[in-house]
Parts: structure tokens; C-alpha cells; sequence
């Protein structure tokens, strides 16, 4: 697991070999028997109705990036029980019964959403999405459950704007909704979970943060091994120039630093936080810096103008004094990003 420049500044360094696919159990490629048995782990089956014929450019894309990240989240919990288990230095934390029982269950769960996202895509004729060789940034059990919630509530920012995307094209796809719903829900358990391991308080906030398939798309390119991907480039979207937070925000007004590799002019870029459902927040860029090809610049975190606990997003974009009405706005005017705020 090693160390990725967009994620926790918490994350430990460690080099270790890449993770790469199939699972001890043959997944993503099952027989019958093995397919039995990740249900029976997971606590349940895919959807076992009629799966759509028909998906229009959007669907595909939003299964498709479902897939990629379900993808990257077996890896991950797949590694990170080994490490529990194989008692790797820095996991110990973890090694309990009920700790590795979720975690398995959750591994299992992640493939059934596998297995469910692709079985959508293969019913209609588009490209399945298959697994690429990871690595992750971190060395210890509580780094690797600190990424876990980050990760896990990106993603409870993208889910719903699928469900949007479903609704929108209608047909086989409305189908979708409510499944995705649930998949939202089972990832919100997750959350607290992670939270709950962590001393913090299980739910965050009343709203949880937003996203956008980009910054979602970027949060996953950030683990993998390039050119280790046989077709991820199908989904279409293209990943970010990573924005690092150099600073820790706690929950207050605060200035913070942060990182790009680039040239940056405060002349003409804008910050804008991401956080809950409020409209985003653009504040200025000041103290610029360059170093070789690494860009410093500070900019104000208003924690209290109405963001809320947990994930904040933030973007640097093109244009001083930019001003938005959405997350897709943002995502659409991105340079670099999105950084990942964990505030509790």
C-alpha cells in the first residue's frame, strides 16, 4: 500500500507489491458454487428480476463507473483483511472476530455490486467493466479505516446524481432507481461503521456531501497502477490533476494551505468548496508560490459560513472570483481536485 498525493495527509508510506485480481475465490470470474457462497457471506443476492435490454450513453456511463469503483473497493477490503489477518505490522488494531466478520461480509457485498453493475451492462449489450492493479496509501489499520469512510462517502456523493441520470432516461433504466437507492443505504452503513471505528460520531451530518461522476472518477484513478487497465478507459471520463491539502482544518475558520503540480495564478483561479447540499463556496487564492514544477497557494477554509461535518470537496478552477450553482458546474470548470476535507 502506498502513499497518493490526493488523499489524507494521515496516510502512512509503505511499498508493497500492487494488488492485483482474480480473488483466492476466482472473482470477478465465479462458478455457480463460488457465486453461492459470496452470497451467503454478503447476506444476499443481486436484484433477481428482469435486468434492462436498453441503456442510453448516460446509464452506461454511471454502471460503468459503479463497476470501476466497486472494483477498486474489493481490492481494497480484499487487502486489508490479508493484512489483519496475516498480522502485518500496524494492522493489529483490527485483528478481532467482529472487525474481520464485517469486513468479509463487506468484500462480498462489494462484489455482489460488482456482479450487479456489470450483469446490467452485459444484459444490454455494452462493455463490462474488469479490474485493474491497485495500490493504496496506507501502512495501518487506522489509516486504512480513515480512507475507507473518505472513499465510501465519495461515493455517497456521486450514487445519487446515477439515480438522477436513471430517472432522467427513463425506459429499462427507471428500474435502476430504486436499486441504486439501496446500494446508497448499504454504503451509508458502511459510513458509520467507519466512523463508529474511528470515535466519530456514526452519522455525520443531516445532508451528506454531494459529487460529480469526475471527481469520483479522479478519487478512483488516484489507486491505480498505470497502464494496468484493460478497458476503464471506456467510461470516457478523464481524471484530474490531483489538488493536495498541505494543512489540517479542524472545524472553524481557518486559512489552508495547498498543492498542485502546475502553474497556478491567483489572478486567475478561484477555490470553491463543496460540502453537504449548500451551493458551493469560492474563495480567493493568495500566497502563490512555485517551486520546480510544485505550486503552493493558501486559500480561507469557512468552516463556519454553513459547511457541514464530514466530506468537503474542493476545486481549484479556472477564472477569479468564479461563482456556482451546482457541483456539475464546479466539476465542469475543474483544474485540479478534487481535494478530499474530512472536518469531524
Amino acid at each position: 500500500m502506498r502513499s497518493s498525493s490526493l488523499l489524507l495527509a494521515s496516510a502512512g508510506l509503505a511499498a508493497a507489491a500492487p494488488f492485483s485480481y482474480p480473488l483466492a475465490n476466482g472473482f470477478p470470474n465465479l462458478n455457480s458454487t463460488e457465486m453461492e457462497q459470496v452470497y451467503k457471506l454478503a447476506g444476499g443476492t443481486p436484484p433477481n428480476g428482469a435486468l434492462p435490454s436498453s441503456l442510453k450513453p448516460n446509464g452506461v456511463q454511471a454502471l460503468q463507473l459503479i463497476a470501476a469503483n466497486e472494483l477498486f473497493e474489493v481490492a481494497f477490503f480484499t487487502e486489508l483483511v490479508h493484512n489483519i489477518t496475516s498480522k502485518v505490522r500496524g494492522y493489529s488494531d483490527g485483528n478481532h472476530k467482529y472487525i474481520i466478520d464485517t469486513l468479509t461480509s463487506v468484500i462480498n457485498q462489494e462484489e455482489v455490486h460488482v456482479l450487479a453493475a456489470n450483469g446490467v451492462l452485459a444484459s444490454a449489450n455494452k462493455t463490462t467493466i474488469q479490474p485493474c492493479q491497485y495500490d493504496f496509501p496506507v501502512s495501518d489499520f487506522r489509516s486504512a479505516i480513515a480512507l475507507a469512510q473518505t472513499f465510501t462517502d465519495v461515493v455517497l456523493g456521486v450514487l445519487p446524481a446515477a439515480q438522477g441520470l436513471f430517472a432522467a432516461d427513463g425506459g429499462d433504466e427507471a428500474a435502476l432507481v430504486p436499486i441504486v437507492g439501496s446500494i446508497i443505504g448499504q454504503e451509508g452503513q458502511q459510513s458509520g461503521y467507519y466512523r463508529f471505528l474511528q470515535k466519530k460520531v456514526a452519522s455525520a451530518a443531516p445532508l451528506l456531501t454531494g459529487g460529480a461522476p469526475q471527481f469520483a472518477y479522479t478519487a478512483i484513478s488516484q489507486f491505480i497502477v498505470p497502464g494496468s487497465c484493460p478497458n476503464i478507459e471506456v467510461i470516457g471520463l478523464k481524471a484530474f490533476p490531483a489538488l493536495t491539502l498541505e494543512s489540517t482544518p479542524r472545524a472553524n475558520n481557518s486559512v489552508q494551505t495547498f498543492s498542485v503540480s502546475g502553474a497556478v495564478s491567483a489572478a486567475n483561479a478561484t477555490l470553491v468548496y463543496i460540502s453537504g447540499q449548500n451551493l458551493p463556496v469560492s474563495v480567493r487564492v493568495s500566497n502563490v508560490t512555485m517551486a520546480g514544477n510544485k505550486t503552493t497557494f493558501a486559500a480561507s477554509f469557512p468552516y463556519q459560513s454553513g459547511f457541514d461535518r464530514g466530506l468537503t470537496l474542493g476545486a481549484l478552477v479556472a477564472g477569479a472570483n468564479k461563482r456556482f450553482n451546482s457541483t456539475a458546474d464546479v466539476a465542469a470548470s475543474t483544474l485540479f481536485g478534487p481535494a478530499l476535507i474530512e472536518v469531524d
